[in-house]
């Protein structure tokens, strides 16, 4: 037998003010964002504004549906526009938020285990880490790489071939 310790390192903010301008606007992409998402279900409007590399700012929000699965996050809504729309431009950093009862969350909300897997694919495609800026009122958490979340992680070689 063999024992693996797995640790990971998040920072942790109290105010946007703390952070570099580019991801203090990043947030507020994804605030505005958050506010336009169709969450007529949940009532859990969320988020997501993706950085690209040429300075390009992609949003995205949650959209739901009757067909409860049929929905989609905000954060693979943004990516998958930014990877249809710029397939060769990688993203560098994406911030998430969400509202509930018409105000922002007071803690960071991370993404669900489907957007992981879909930002670390974007992540290996593009051969570089993406920040990723979780926004709430009362703490901002920054992660350096999707990795950070999903250490152990299904990827290509797994496939075998």
């Amino acid at each position: 037998m063999k024992k693996q310790i797995i640790q990971t390192e998040l920072i942790e903010y109290n105010s946007p003010d703390e952070l570099k301008d580019k991801y203090q606007r990043l947030i507020e992409e994804a605030k505005e964002a958050a506010q336009k998402a169709y969450a007529p279900y949940s009532k859990f409007k969320v988020g997501a504004a993706v950085l690209l590399k040429n300075g390009e700012v992609i949003q995205g929000n949650n959209q739901e549906n009757a067909a409860y699965p049929s929905g989609l996050c905000a954060e693979r809504v943004a990516i998958f526009y930014a990877n249809s729309n710029f397939p060769n431009i990688p993203i560098t950093a994406i911030a998430i938020t969400a509202v509930t009862k018409s105000e922002f969350v007071k803690l960071p909300v991370p993404p669900c285990g489907s957007c992981l897997q879909v930002m670390l694919e974007s992540e290996k495609r593009a051969n570089q880490p993406i920040q990723v800026i979780l926004y709430g009122q009362e703490k901002i958490t920054l992660a350096d790489s999707i990795k950070q979340f999903l250490p152990v992680n299904f990827n290509k070689d797994m496939l075998g071939g």
